[in-house]
C-alpha cells in the first residue's frame, strides 16, 4: 500500500478554529500521559468527521508531508482506499472504548515499507464539544531492526553451539577410531559386541561376528615396506565401511587383523555378504609409488546364538573359523559349526 505524498494546498483553516482551545487544553493533558518516549508523533482529529486538527512535525515527515500540514484533511484524502479501511476501522474501535487501543499500521512510503504501533484514544471535549480521536504513532522501524539484529545473532549463537557439539562429537569419535583405517577400535567394538549380546538376548534375535586376516602380502609387495602397508590397511577399511550398515559395526582388531559385527542377520545371509566381501578384496587394486598392489583376506564367520550361547563362545568360534580358513590356503570364507544341544 502506498501514501499519496503530493503537495497539498493549503487548507480553510475557519472550521477547525471553534475547535483550537479545547484541543489545545486536550494536548497539554494528552501528551505527558501517551508519549512515553522520544521519537513518537501525536495526532488528534474530529471523531465526526475524521478531519485531522493536530499533526506533529514528526507525524508529518512519516506520511511524506514535511513542511506542510494535514490539519483540516481526512484518511480519505490523505491514503489510498485500502489503507482509509484499516485506519476507519481501528478509529472506530477506539472511539467506541472507553479506555486506549493499540493497532499497528503496514505502509508503503517511497518505495519503503514502514510499520507503526498507533495508540488511539476518545478524548470528550466539553460539555458542548465533539468527541475527538487522540492517536500516538510509534515508528517501528528501529524495533524491526532490532528484533532482527537479535535474531541473527540468536541464529548465529546456535550456529555455533551447533558446530561446536558437531565438533565434540567428532573429537570422541575421532578417540574410538583407528586413524589409519577409519574403523572403530578394539575396546570401543568389544562394548559394542556385548550389548549386542545383551540385545540379542533378550529379544531372542541373531546376529554374526566376522573375523578377518589380511593373507600374507607377496615378497615383492613386503618388500615396500609401511607405506605400502598402510595402503592396503586404508583399503580394507574403506572396503568394510562400504559393506556395513549403520546398526553393523567393524573395527580393526590389531596390524593385520579385522572384525565385523552385523546386527540382524543369520549364518548364512552373512556368509553370502562376505563371500561378496572376500571377492572384492581379491579384485582390490591399491596403487603405491607407480605400482599396483593386490591382496586377499581370510575370514571366519559366526553367529549367536546358532553357533554360540556367549560372548567369549563367539569370538572362540569366530576365530576357529578363521584358522580354518587360513589352513585351506587363505583368500576363503569358513562357517563355524552350529551348535547341537542335547535335548
Amino acid at each position: 500500500m502506498t501514501i499519496d505524498a503530493s503537495p497539498l494546498p493549503a487548507p480553510d483553516a475557519a472550521p477547525i478554529e471553534p475547535m483550537r482551545a479545547s484541543v489545545l487544553s486536550a494536548l497539554g493533558v494528552l501528551v505527558p500521559a501517551l508519549l512515553r518516549r522520544d521519537g513518537d508523533g501525536l495526532t488528534v482529529q474530529d471523531a465526526a468527521s475524521g478531519a485531522y486538527l493536530h499533526a506533529d512535525p514528526s507525524v508529518l515527515a512519516w506520511l511524506g508531508h514535511e513542511g506542510g500540514n494535514i490539519v483540516g484533511r481526512s484518511d480519505a484524502e490523505l491514503f489510498e482506499p485500502t489503507v482509509v479501511a484499516a485506519l476507519r476501522a481501528a478509529e472506530q474501535t477506539a472511539l467506541a472504548q472507553s479506555g486506549p487501543v493499540v493497532s499497528e499500521h503496514k505502509f508503503e512510503m517511497r518505495g519503503v515499507r514502514r510499520e507503526f504501533s498507533v495508540l488511539r484514544q476518545r478524548l470528550d471535549g466539553s460539555r458542548d464539544g465533539p468527541p475527538m480521536l487522540a492517536a500516538v504513532w510509534r515508528d517501528l522501524a528501529p524495533q524491526r531492526r532490532h528484533e532482527a539484529l537479535r535474531a541473527a545473532a540468536i541464529e548465529q549463537l546456535e550456529q555455533q553451539q551447533r558446530a561446536n557439539e558437531q565438533l565434540r562429537r567428532e573429537m570422541h569419535d575421532h578417540t574410538l577410531r583407528d586413524s589409519e583405517t577409519g574403523l572403530y577400535n578394539h575396546a570401543h567394538f568389544e562394548d559394542q559386541l556385548r550389548r549386542e549380546v545383551d540385545l540379542s538376548t533378550r529379544e531372542h534375535r541373531e546376529f554374526a561376528l566376522v573375523s578377518i586376516e589380511l593373507d600374507p602380502l607377496a615378497p615383492d609387495v613386503a618388500a615396500l615396506g609401511g607405506a605400502a602397508s598402510s595402503r592396503v590397511y586404508e583399503a580394507m577399511g574403506r572396503l568394510l565401511l562400504g559393506n556395513t550398515r549403520a546398526m553393523d559395526a567393524s573395527c580393526r582388531w590389531d596390524d593385520t587383523r579385522f572384525a565385523l559385527l552385523l546386527s540382524g542377520v543369520g549364518l548364512a545371509t552373512a556368509h553370502s555378504r562376505m563371500e561378496g566381501l572376500r571377492r572384492q578384496c581379491a579384485t582390490q587394486i591399491v596403487a603405491h609409488e607407480g605400482r599396483n598392489i593386490g591382496f586377499t583376506v581370510s575370514m571366519g564367520v559366526a553367529s549367536f546364538p546358532h553357533t554360540a550361547h556367549s560372548h567369549e563362545e563367539l569370538r572362540a568360534a569366530c576365530n576357529a573359523a578363521l584358522a580354518d580358513a587360513r589352513q585351506r590356503g587363505g583368500n576363503h570364507v569358513t562357517l563355524a559349526s552350529i551348535r547341537f544341544d542335547p535335548q
